[in-house]
């Protein structure tokens, strides 16, 4: 049960803020060194292993300060292709994403935390023009272990008390409003107003909070609506950014994707994707509304489901090197992790978090995660296609209430990371990825707000005509 609360300063607790096993693990030397490399030891092992890479545009694009998309984790997964050429493929990148509960800390017990790192690196430096009065707010619907981390972090940080809100999608409407564009929160039945809010929500958060506000909001809205909540509008911005990437010898690596896909057109594109592809309702989040298809029974089952929207997206599969789309001259499979002692090989990605900060973008933490049962050879055993590629952590109880499947999660220590088959030249391309799919959702989120700071209602419709998506916006 959510609750609100209020966090006072010089009372950070690490046994609240990170899971009992992510306390007790040490963090890899790889890991750790990566975590410390400077800018330009990045962009020099990037560009030695890229050559075509131009290293004056990668310095520029690291050295880029987000206006709108702040903070966010990116969803890699280490492929490879028919003729062996490895690479990360970024998945999706999420505002408000998890990863600080999961990230072995740096420091052992330090009041130096990632998660004070953060605040104090890219929300504590974008609230220097703040011109409202008020409180310190978090407000979240899930994730009450890291929202709090970030709300007691805040707390330390401007050594002021801070308010902890649960503001789930369609419950505790009477707990935040807006009026003349500020935030107010309730507490305790009184009203009170807010200079700048830590946004941790992550279910259609459009419909509750309005694209524009004076309140400062990190992440704002638009990041969400351009990307980091709308896989839609994302490929577009990839595809967008991609385009002026090319002459630098840059590019976000993405599975091929179709996009404003309606419902009766996924079977012609499933088929020309050669029967496997993997389609999704562009608004989800936490592993809902992703359907796999391997087999017809895959397809057909989703073809039975009731939707709310009306646009989907239809991507290339990534699955086993005997069974992956093969679309556009492209066929990727996943590496996996190191077998196990049954030779066993497991579907995983990887999370990479970064923010902007006054120096640039940079690498916050990381971790990975697993399905839940073994990559196969063979088509005719797959009964379960999701078990097998599926590899988000979230689920909801019996009661509606969001859970995480730990059992799952592979850390960055020395224990976990030997699994996952990655060493720190997949990190440096991993943090490279999500660092420019990061700017293309950013700049798509530039060209979506007016001088006068409202949302392009028509260009958004250009690009997103979903009726259902518009009827929710705030």
């Amino acid at each position: 049960m959510l609750r609100e609360t209020i966090i006072e300063p010089n009372n950070f607790s690490y046994q609240n803020h990170w899971y009992e096993k992510v306390i007790n693990a040490t963090i890899h030397p790889i890991v750790k060194h990566f975590l410390k490399m400077t800018q330009e030891q990045v962009i020099t092992r990037y560009c030695h292993l890229n050559p075509k890479a131009d290293k004056n545009k990668l310095r520029e694009l690291l050295n880029y300060k987000s206006k709108y998309f702040l903070w966010g984790g990116a969803d890699l997964v280490n492929v490879t292709s028919s003729s062996g050429k490895r690479q990360m493929v970024v998945i999706e990148n999420n505002s408000c994403p998890s990863g600080q509960k999961s990230m072995p800390l740096l420091h052992e017990y330090s009041e130096e935390t990632t998660y004070h790192q953060l605040i104090e690196s890219t929300f504590k430096n974008n609230l220097k023009n703040v011109r409202v009065k008020g409180i310190l707010a978090v407000v979240y619907d899930k994730n009450e272990m890291e929202a709090s981390g970030y709300a007691s972090a805040i707390a330390d940080i401007f050594k002021e008390k801070v308010y902890l809100i649960p503001f789930k999608n369609n419950e505790n409407i009477s707990k935040v409003k807006f009026e003349n564009d500020v935030m107010h929160v309730n507490f305790n039945d009184e009203w009170l107003r807010v200079r700048a809010c830590f946004r941790y929500l992550t279910q259609k958060p459009w419909n509750r909070i309005p694209v524009v506000s004076k309140t400062k909001i990190v992440n704002p809205i638009i990041s969400c609506l351009a990307g980091g909540r709308n896989k839609l509008v994302a490929a577009k911005a990839y595809e967008v950014f991609n385009t002026e990437l090319k002459e630098f010898g840059l590019k976000i690596n993405i599975p091929n994707t179709i996009w404003e896909v309606r419902k009766n057109e996924v079977p012609l594109w499933v088929k020309q994707m050669g029967g496997h592809a993997v389609i999704k309702v562009p608004y989800s989040n936490a592993g809902q509304g992703v359907y796999t298809i391997v087999t017809d029974d895959d397809l057909d089952k989703f073809m039975e489901t009731e939707f709310t929207y009306d646009m989907f997206i239809v991507q290339s599969l990534i699955g086993n090197s005997n069974w992956s789309s093969t679309f556009k001259n492209q066929k990727l499979y996943h590496v996996g992790t190191i077998p196990n002692k049954k030779n066993e090989t497991y579907v995983c990605d990887i999370r990479m978090m970064v923010s902007s900060t006054s120096k640039g973008l940079k690498p916050v933490c990381t971790y990975a995660r697993r399905s839940e049962k073994p990559l196969t050879n063979e088509l005719n055993s797959i009964t379960n296609s999701w078990e097998i590629l599926g590899t988000n952590l979230s689920y909801k109880d019996t009661q509606g209430n969001w859970k995480s499947d730990t059992s799952r999660l592979l850390l960055m220590d020395t224990k976990d990371f030997n699994t996952l088959g990655i060493g720190i030249d997949d990190l440096i391309d991993g943090f490279i990825q999500s660092a420019l799919s990061m700017i293309a959702i950013d700049k798509m989120s530039q060209m979506l707000i007016s001088s006068k700071g409202t949302l392009k209602k028509k260009l958004f419709k250009s690009l997103n005509n979903d009726k259902n998506l518009i009827n929710e916006i705030l």
